[in-house]
């Protein structure tokens, strides 16, 4: 992982003192809720419906275990004994008071954490492939070029009054479990054929009111071209985005209506303007913040089977399935990457308690080399487990309900916190989650439908993911109710595509019988149990779905 330098430390200090400042004139009324807003914003503090809301940045969505043991205190201490992971794999509070939030924002200093720019109109939270560093199919480790546009990136005086909120997300796999493609730029880490590390650079994806798949305009950049390439699109950005209306200021509207081609000639432009200037990566200093995502010493190869696994799967079948669904192969040898997955049947996805959290931070020092990861689909994961250790690792969660084998099931539901907290809500994200998992609460027939994702979003801005949704469920509000529009077809994977609307919404007593009819019916219409539902959809397309749901009439 990467450490704070004195540098990082004095920068994360200062701003803390700064806005205790700002809070202080907030609260006595040296400044309007108007003039603080902007301020508020730029360290993470929403108003939504019933409180502040405090957003934590995990870059890269990497935390140790004493940055988790942290956030569990600040659940008890400040707010109300839990916090919600995001598809930004960041960490929300809803409760906090504004007074408290200088000392949180302390308290999370001392352990090298902050929530500078995880709002506003600036570039957020850079994101990454939850399996980083530990995967079996990786081929680049993309979180040091993420560590490395964080630091570029950090309240840099060209890109913090964008003309809109601006994301990044970077992969090394040919698996894409980042969803670069809809980002406002994705970046592939890869290699090419003479070994050389470089990056496939895509630039226009994204979600909200209008979404879109994010175009390629760079096969191969090479290493040390990163920060200025990356500048060279947010330079063309800055100047050409449109700032008359907050519904067309994304990049993506930019590409749109200019086209990639013409995006793609000023971008390279402007690069080649500023290519060999300072912001060229010096390959010392890129060796330099590697050195950081090195894989642990003690992380020795071991015999690819376990004898102690074997013995306890088959003595166990609860255990047999959380191995089946929510651990995947490591690159070394003898070991394995477990999703913790924070969906319980009936649970609030995302969400995990104090004493859950110190739980997961006990377990990554004890058996994960000192690691968690947060993905983008609101689980954890414990990415360096040695294979002998799965079945303790695996009591642990089960005894704290953090063992739920679904990653990738249906009930593994991404859902934002919609009308339950969230002031742009039109409609419930929650409630609408946690039916759905009810109505599937049966590992067998999860089993038997495969790899299925649901996403849900309360509005249309998306922060559920709703449009890349195997399943894609949309609250809206129609005539002071709840309905609920259905996509289908949509993929935030290296397939990505974005969701079909399938017709008429449904009311929310409706709405989990729809999700269930579209799933009897891919049941009914696939070819064979190795067909998943986004590859019989894009088989069969909307028909056989939409008869089902609303008759051939």
């Amino acid at each position: 992982m990467y450490r704070y330098d004195e540098f990082d430390q004095a920068f994360v200090d200062e701003r803390v003192a700064q806005f205790r400042g700002q809070v202080e004139r907030r609260l006595n009324g040296e400044l309007t809720e108007d003039q603080f807003k902007p301020l508020r914003l730029m360290n993470g503090v929403y108003l939504q419906l019933h409180a502040y809301m405090l957003r934590i940045a995990i870059p890269y969505g990497t935390m140790s275990a004493d940055q988790m043991r942290m956030q569990a205190f600040i659940a008890r201490k400040y707010d109300r004994g839990y916090g919600h992971f995001t598809t930004r794999q960041n960490l929300q509070f809803h409760w906090p008071a504004l007074k408290d939030i200088p000392d949180i924002l302390d308290d999370l200093a001392k352990v090298e954490m902050h929530a500078i720019q995880t709002s506003g109109n600036c570039i957020r939270n850079v994101t990454a492939d939850q399996f980083a560093g530990a995967a079996a199919d990786e081929i680049v480790d993309p979180r040091p070029y993420a560590e490395i546009l964080r630091q570029w990136s950090s309240l840099h005086p060209e890109f913090v009054f964008l003309p809109r909120k601006f994301k990044i997300a970077v992969t090394g796999a040919e698996r894409d479990r980042a969803a670069i493609q809809v980002h406002d730029i994705g970046i592939q880490a890869k290699r090419n054929e003479a070994g050389e590390i470089g990056f496939a650079i895509y630039v226009g994806g994204g979600l909200g009111r209008t979404p879109m798949i994010a175009h390629k305009i760079r096969d191969f950049l090479p290493e040390g071209d990163l920060l200025s390439y990356v500048e060279a699109i947010l330079r063309v950005y800055n100047l050409f985005g449109r700032r008359d209306n907050k519904y067309k200021a994304r990049i993506k509207i930019l590409v749109h209506e200019t086209g990639a081609d013409e995006i793609r000639r000023q971008v390279e432009e402007e690069w080649q303007r500023i290519r060999h200037s300072a912001l060229a990566l010096p390959e010392d200093e890129v060796r330099r913040i590697q050195d950081y995502f090195a894989v642990p010493a003690d992380l020795a190869p071991r015999p690819a089977t376990s004898v102690v696994l074997d013995r306890a799967r088959a003595a166990n079948k609860s255990l047999d399935n959380w191995i089946e669904q929510n651990v995947v192969p490591h690159r070394i040898s003898g070991h394995a990457i477990a999703t913790v997955s924070l969906k319980p049947i009936g649970g609030t996805p995302g969400d995990a308690t104090a004493d859950q959290m110190d739980l997961i931070a006990d377990l990554a020092e004890r058996y994960s080399h000192d690691e968690i990861r947060v993905s983008h689909e609101q689980n954890l994961v414990l990415p360096h487990l040695a294979l002998d250790d799965l079945p303790a690792v695996y009591d642990a969660l089960a005894e704290a309900g953090l063992a739920t084998p679904n990653a990738g099931l249906v009930t593994d539901i991404i859902a934002c916190p919609g009308l339950d907290y969230c002031a742009l809500a039109n409609a419930r994200s929650i409630p609408i989650a946690q039916r759905i998992s009810e109505r599937f609460d049966n590992h067998e027939r999860q089993s038997e439908i495969g790899d299925l994702k649901i996403k849900i979003s309360g509005c249309i801005n998306a922060c559920g993911h709703h449009h890349v949704g195997h399943i894609g469920i949309l609250g809206v509000e129609k005539k002071g109710e709840e309905f609920y529009q259905l996509t289908l077809g949509g993929s935030g994977d290296e397939t990505a595509s974005i969701g079909e609307i399938i017709g008429k919404g449904f009311a929310s007593d409706e709405v989990v019988d729809a999700v269930e009819t579209l799933v009897d019916t891919y049941l009914e219409h696939r070819e064979s149990a190795d067909e998943d539902f986004l590859a019989a959809y894009r088989r069969l397309g909307q028909a056989p779905f939409k008869d089902a749901l609303y008759g051939t009439a």
